[in-house]
């Protein structure tokens, strides 16, 4: 295992804990949805035999504390917390970044406001619902699983989330039979202790986020937009195969599905390396 430092920034309402690993340019990898920093630990220690590989957990998740457990949250303060980090780990030379789903629409942003301090980023599987012809329906979707979490609580919520983020009523997610690294299920309860934020405070302000595709499409030659190989017709995949095609850009595809990350490490590490290097 490649030696690792770990560190706390004092940010904007928040103190983030982040990791460090390797040498080379800064990779500043984003987690989506309910994980954290562990979330990369199928890929950081090969990752970085390339790069500086920081990895965190997004405020309010796991060990990133808010000061205020209730505060609203905001894809512009989270993308702020990114850009802090980049500026604390490489504060001469541009950096990559690599974000999946709620964390690759951080990364959208933060390419969006801080296009100087990046020279790549690839986001698998943003879930720009709002980019999409159909996006009344997404937004209904949310304003149910906020309702759901109201009233009958939190796996209720998942479910409703999960099979509205599905094709044809089939939740996303890892196929069946499809078995996770030990690794992966060690985090389980982690991730079980960071639903009811990431329901109840992420899902709404992120799948309500519009990006800013005018300003995208002029930065589209440093910007890879992904998709998972399983998920193709998932909510998922339809925003970031929309935005791809709005931008004029090709969707790369990845093993797996919208975790791909997690239940295909090898080959989805081996592939961001190749979606990473900064064309010539």
């Amino acid at each position: 295992m490649t030696d690792l430092t770990t560190g706390g920034l004092r940010v904007n309402g928040a103190t983030l804990h982040y990791e460090v690993r390797g040498r080379g340019p800064l990779l500043l990898l984003i987690p989506g949805g309910a994980g954290g920093a562990a979330s990369f630990d199928g890929v950081a220690d090969e990752l970085a035999a390339s790069y500086t590989v920081a990895t965190y957990d997004p405020r309010g998740m796991s060990r990133s504390v808010l000061d205020d457990p209730g505060a609203e949250q905001s894809v512009v303060e989270h993308a702020e917390d990114a850009f802090r980090l980049v500026e604390l780990l490489s504060p001469d030379e541009p950096a990559r970044v690599f974000g999946a789903s709620s964390g690759a629409i951080t990364a959208l942003h933060l390419l969006t406001v801080h296009p100087e301090r990046l020279s790549r980023v690839v986001a698998h599987e943003p879930p720009v619902v709002e980019v999409l012809p159909d996006a009344a329906e997404h937004r209904a979707l949310v304003a149910r699983v906020i309702e759901t979490l109201r009233t009958q609580g939190l796996m209720p919520a998942m479910g409703e989330f999960a099979a509205g983020l599905g094709k044809e009523g089939v939740p996303a997610g890892p196929k069946a039979g499809t078995a996770l690294p030990l690794q992966a299920a060690a985090r389980a309860e982690r991730t079980m202790a960071n639903l009811p934020y990431f329901v109840g405070s992420i899902v709404p302000r992120f799948m309500a986020y519009v990006p800013d595709a005018d300003r995208l499409e002029v930065l589209a030659d440093r910007l890879v937009l992904a998709g998972g190989q399983d998920s193709r017709g998932e909510l998922p995949y339809r925003a970031a195969a929309f935005l791809a095609e709005r931008l004029g850009t090709t969707l790369r595809h990845f093993p797996g599905g919208h975790t791909g990350l997690t239940t295909h490490p090898d080959e989805f590490g081996e592939l961001l390396r190749k979606a990473l290097a900064v064309p010539a």
